[in-house]
């Protein structure tokens, strides 16, 4: 459905440390710089892409935003969850949990206020 997510960060090396960190620990490999200056990561022909705001002005965080990543089992979501606060991020919502909507979930907060969520398939 998307080609790309593109969000906005006041700290291309802090952020590339908190997502690299974060996508290692769901088995994927780190960013990359593209030649206009933005993070890539890449997945399954889809694109997360972080940038300084082209208008010079703060990044700020989507207010009701969230981005959701896949996760391959509940391991790979401790892990990311674990890794993101290791480098930054800030747990909200609950620690990693299954959901009665038959999701297993953590939530993080990146360093710049992002709101994230890894989900897998339950593990009952």
């Amino acid at each position: 459905m998307f080609t790309h997510v593109m969000i906005g960060s006041n700290d291309l090396e802090r952020a590339r440390r908190f997502y690299d960190a974060t996508f290692l620990a769901l088995g994927r490999g780190p960013g990359q710089m593209d030649a206009g200056g933005r993070l890539v990561y890449g997945h399954s022909g889809s694109r997360l892409m972080i940038t300084k705001p082209i208008d010079g002005k703060p990044a700020t965080a989507a207010n009701g935003g969230t981005i959701g990543i896949l996760a391959t089992s509940a391991q790979h979501v401790y892990a990311w969850h674990a890794a993101g606060v290791a480098n930054g991020g800030k747990s909200i919502e609950t620690p990693p949990v299954e959901r009665p909507n038959g999701a297993f979930v953590a939530y993080l907060r990146d360093p710049d206020g992002n709101k994230l969520c890894v989900r897998t398939a339950a593990t009952k």
